[in-house]
């Protein structure tokens, strides 16, 4: 049985809270959208990171949060604790936003340029860059745009998804805690270092320090070589850790400060 901590257990039952009355409206409106989209609000920098797209999502996240939480509140105590997971959460936010607007900004000026020289060859290179998970319920159009490309109909087709496509990623959610999480493995590992914990899969027992490597290792290299079928925000994980490795840096090197 794990013991919760008080900030813990608080997390907890909010995020389980809010996960029962979640509907595709709140996501809408609180969860973290594009500094691009009409959509955006501040406050989703905060409240996106009480929202979770499914139990899974939810799962592994306060699991990960009952596991390595309650040991780094008992050791900074409860204000400490709770300034440290918003801090990764918001800061784990910021920095997804800033390579979102970076990609997003990158179609938007494709998508630009397509709009004032539509034709067959640009719409096929905008599928392939910034668009393949669509392009298998495409294929019909795809082939009659191929065989008639001066057709004005499949000019105006083509625009016309191109613009929805973009509309859909650009206005696209982001939600959950895994920016605060990631931050409270990441703080875990590095103020225990040496501690030992048991996998699941595989079954085997390993050092705190060598988890967060293994952790933040994979969330570079999936961040980096991202697919588009890829939903999962690592750049929020990484973020998470970033700015969690930089404030207990800080705090160490301010030992003579308490709260």
């Amino acid at each position: 049985m794990f013991s919760l901590s008080p900030v813990v257990r608080t997390l907890l039952i909010l995020n389980v809270l809010v996960f029962f009355v979640t509907n595709d409206s709140i996501i809408e409106q609180f969860g973290l959208h594009s500094f691009l989209s009409d959509q955006f609000n501040p406050i989703q920098l905060l409240t996106h990171m009480f929202l979770h797209s499914g139990f899974s999502h939810i799962f592994s996240n306060m699991i990960g949060l009952i596991v390595f939480g309650p040991m780094l509140e008992q050791f900074w105590g409860p204000r400490r604790f709770t300034f440290f997971y918003f801090f990764c959460g918001i800061g784990a936010a910021l920095l997804f936003s800033g390579v979102s607007y970076y990609e997003m900004h990158s179609v938007y000026e494709t998508v630009q340029d397509y709009r004032l020289d539509p034709n067959f060859d640009t719409f096929s290179a905008f599928m392939d860059q910034h668009a393949s998970s669509y392009y298998d319920r495409l294929v019909p159009f795809i082939e009659n745009f191929k065989n008639n490309p001066t057709d004005s109909k499949n000019i105006q087709d083509s625009l016309a998804i191109v613009n929805r496509i973009y509309t859909n990623q650009v206005n696209e959610p982001m939600v959950g805690a895994s920016g605060a999480i990631f931050g409270v493995i990441m703080a875990f590992g590095l103020m225990f270092p040496n501690t030992q914990l048991f996998l699941l899969f595989p079954p085997i027992p390993i050092k705190a320090k060598y988890l967060v490597m293994f952790y933040g290792a994979y969330e570079i290299y999936s961040g980096v070589y991202r697919s588009q079928s890829d939903n999962v925000a690592h750049f929020a994980h990484i973020g998470g850790m970033l700015f969690a490795f930089i404030l207990v840096k800080y705090w160490n090197s301010q030992r003579k400060t308490f709260y």
